[in-house]
């Protein structure tokens, strides 16, 4: 039973995704969450960085998994090494339309068709700091909170409005 929506008015969907990178984003979600990981779409990290998607598996493993809809969205993009230092392993995820060899042999890679996705390439783990991992997941914990939070809000809002 659903608690809440949260798809009203939705913070985490800004305008600036498209709708082929929110397809691929809810494709990922879907097998992430099969998976067993909890995960929390646009996760701002200490270094100023803002994440497509992290995850957090039951082991406590972090992933980041970044999102490209285009050879056009992947060749802009030079930020993405950034995020290794905030996770235990590094994925790209896309869809069918997008070659697959564009990406670096070093990185996970997830192929998305909006209902699910799999795994076409595991990543290579490269295991976070102690302190990294602490304050990853303090962040990750009190964001998840505080959406939650907000989402009730707005829930109990829209209950009196109607």
């Amino acid at each position: 039973m659903t608690i809440l929506s949260i798809a009203v008015n939705n913070p985490l969907i800004d305008g600036r995704q498209s709708e082929r990178a929110l397809l691929v984003r809810r494709g990922v979600q879907v097998l992430l969450s099969e998976m067993r990981q909890a995960v929390l779409p646009e996760l701002s990290l200490s270094s100023g960085r803002r994440a497509d998607l992290v995850s957090l598996s039951e082991k406590g493993e972090l992933w980041i998994i970044e999102i490209k809809s285009s050879i056009e969205d992947f060749r802009v993009d030079r930020k993405w090494p950034d995020y290794r230092a905030h996770c235990d392993r590094f994925f790209f995820a896309t869809h069918g339309e997008v070659p697959l060899d564009i990406f670096p042999e070093d990185c996970g890679l997830l192929l998305s068709d909006g209902y699910g996705a799999h795994i076409v390439r595991d990543a290579p783990e490269h295991r976070l700091a102690p302190a990294t991992r602490k304050a990853m997941m303090l962040n990750f914990s009190r964001t998840a909170a505080q959406r939650l939070m907000m989402a009730e809000w707005a829930a109990s809002r829209q209950s009196v409005e109607s």
